[in-house]
C-alpha cells in the first residue's frame, strides 16, 4: 500500500513547477496587454524560454538579508509559508484511487492545514 502511494507521488509532483512556470508566463501576457506594455511574447521567442529565465534568475539570486536579522529564521520562513500550500493537496485525487490521504476527511484536512501557513509570515517578521 505505502509502496504504491509512494511511486504515485512523483506522478503528483513533478507536472507541478511547468504547469505555475507557464500560469506565470501567462499572467504577464495579460498584464502587458492590459498596461499596455511589451509583454514576454513580443520581448523574446514567443515567451517560451521565460520560465526559464525566471528559474535561473532565482537560483542564482543571492539572499541579503538585513544585518540583525537571524539568517537561519529568514530562509525558513519561506519554506514554513508554502509547505502547506503543498500537504493541503494531499487529499485532491487526482485519478481514480490516484490519492495520498484519506478523502473521507473532506474540506476539514485543507482548511486545518491551510491555516498553518500563518506561522510562515510570524517567522519572517521574528527573524527581522
Amino acid at each position: 500500500m505505502y509502496i504504491v502511494i509512494l511511486a504515485e507521488i512523483p506522478g503528483m509532483i513533478i507536472p507541478l513547477p511547468p504547469g505555475v512556470a507557464f500560469s506565470v508566463s501567462a499572467e504577464r501576457k495579460v498584464m502587458a496587454f492590459v498596461q499596455r506594455r511589451k509583454g514576454p511574447n513580443v520581448v523574446g521567442s514567443f515567451g517560451l524560454l521565460q520560465p526559464l529565465a525566471d528559474g535561473s534568475k532565482s537560483a542564482i539570486k543571492e539572499p541579503i538579508p538585513p544585518s540583525s536579522a537571524n539568517f537561519s529564521l529568514s530562509r525558513l520562513a519561506p519554506v514554513v509559508t508554502s509547505m502547506p500550500s503543498s500537504v493541503a493537496r494531499a487529499v485532491v485525487p487526482f485519478d481514480y484511487g490516484m490519492v495520498s490521504s484519506d478523502p473521507d476527511i473532506g474540506i476539514l484536512h485543507p482548511s486545518a492545514i491551510s491555516s498553518l501557513g500563518v506561522y510562515g509570515i510570524i517567522i519572517a517578521g521574528w527573524s527581522s
